[in-house]
């Protein structure tokens, strides 16, 4: 992305791919990679140091489905629903559909969807849209303008940070935008993980974390302006960037969101290094507090399992060098999940139902952003004596 020294701040050590869970037979062939955070001077973009290549992450086997998810459903049938209003688009192109609970908001006639995952491509296909299996690129946008022509409205949620070329990506995105068409896209917020501490969202999957500031610096230099922002609590704290071309007068109004969270950013330190190593030294006392606890129940003779096989418990376990010997069990509501192992450390996933959590005196929480979604559900495990454990925003049990 620059031609700058980027710095590393954070090593988290020797990882695998997050979403990539296993059979037996797979331990011996397992890929993993040194995962290392690193902050570029320039445009003050956070990236991981070396990435995966991107076949090796989303491709038939890719596990998450976002329809299994009830709180993502909503967040796209009410994104969708905002965006119509305000917008009004008359074409819709949509990055990274997976399943299809965004784009199939909008009409079929309209609308295109871009998954590199065979699997969930053919899911928006059979649905009557039309899907390229694909990654995002400028040749894929060409060939989508020559068939479609230009698009009014181009989204992504979570996907963006995946692309290892921005540059490239956002020339695709500016090529295939009408004059007055609008780029809105959501991707976790660089500034909520360093206020939270929350590493786990650090991992082969997403190359870059974006602060507000690199997205102006980087949009800019590819023909792009960020015009608004809205601060989002998906995913433990998001933000949804919204962004056009700045080829006519009336694109050149900015909202007062923008200027308020460059503002914050920099008054919390985004610009500044130090504060990247401020991060490290947190996520590190983190990681000893959260083995050190976990610990401290086993050798109590307590029993501890986890809900929610996700990226960001792959994160936490192999960081933290977490396995059986400190959690039995993760349950996880992906069919294709279940009867498989967790990456790297192969803890046994299984479903909720062939599970009494009764039997268990703590739950660690993988997915800690549905916590009170879980915590509710899970009132009979609360009542019965058992507590959660979570690691954000500090490591702490709780019931």
């Amino acid at each position: 992305m620059s031609s700058t020294i980027k710095k590393e701040f954070l090593d988290l050590g020797k990882h695998p791919i997050a979403n990539a869970f296993l059979n037996k037979e797979d331990f011996d062939e397992e890929f993993f990679f040194d995962l290392k955070v690193c902050w570029d001077e320039e445009t003050k973009l956070v990236s991981i140091k070396d990435f995966v290549e991107p076949e090796r992450i989303f491709n038939e086997d890719y596990p998450y489905n976002t329809s299994n998810s009830f709180p993502m459903v909503k967040h796209f049938k009410n994104t969708a629903k905002m965006l119509k209003g305000r917008f009004n688009p008359k074409s819709v192109l949509e990055i990274g559909s997976n399943d299809g609970p965004f784009i199939t908001n909008f009409d079929k006639k309209t609308s295109v969807c871009v998954e590199p995952c065979g699997n969930f491509s053919l899911k928006t296909a059979h649905k009557g849209y039309q899907s390229y299996t694909s990654f995002w690129t400028t040749e894929l946008s060409d060939k989508i303008k020559n068939h479609h022509g230009e698009m009014d409205l181009i989204y992504a949620a979570n996907c963006i940070c995946h692309i290892h070329d921005l540059n490239d990506a956002f020339t695709a995105v500016r090529n295939l935008l009408s004059d007055d068409g609008v780029f809105v896209f959501e991707d976790p917020s660089l500034l909520r993980i360093l206020e939270r501490g929350s590493y786990d969202q650090i991992y082969d999957e997403h190359p870059h974390i974006f602060s507000v500031t690199a997205l102006d610096n980087i949009l800019r230099k590819n023909g792009l302006i960020i015009f608004d922002v809205d601060n989002l609590s998906v995913h433990g704290g998001s933000n949804r960037i919204y962004a056009k071309k700045p080829n006519i007068p009336s694109n050149n109004t900015v909202s007062g969101s923008v200027r308020d969270n460059l503002l914050e950013e920099k008054l919390f330190g985004l610009n500044e290094f130090e504060t990247y190593l401020a991060f490290a030294q947190r996520v590190e006392k983190s990681k000893q507090s959260l083995v050190n606890l976990l610990q401290k129940i086993k050798v109590s003779g307590k029993k501890v399992m986890s809900i929610g096989a996700t990226a960001k418990s792959t994160t936490v376990f192999n960081y933290c060098n977490i396995g059986t010997d400190l959690i039995d069990v993760i349950t996880d509501t992906t069919i294709d999940k279940q009867g498989k192992f967790s990456p790297g450390v192969h803890i046994p996933i299984m479903s909720r139902e062939d599970i009494d959590i009764l039997d268990y005196d703590y739950v660690y929480l993988g997915a800690w952003n549905f916590k009170d979604v879980i915590a509710n559900k899970e009132q009979e495990f609360v009542k019965n004596g058992g507590k959660f454990i979570t690691h954000v925003p500090t490591v702490m049990e709780f019931s």
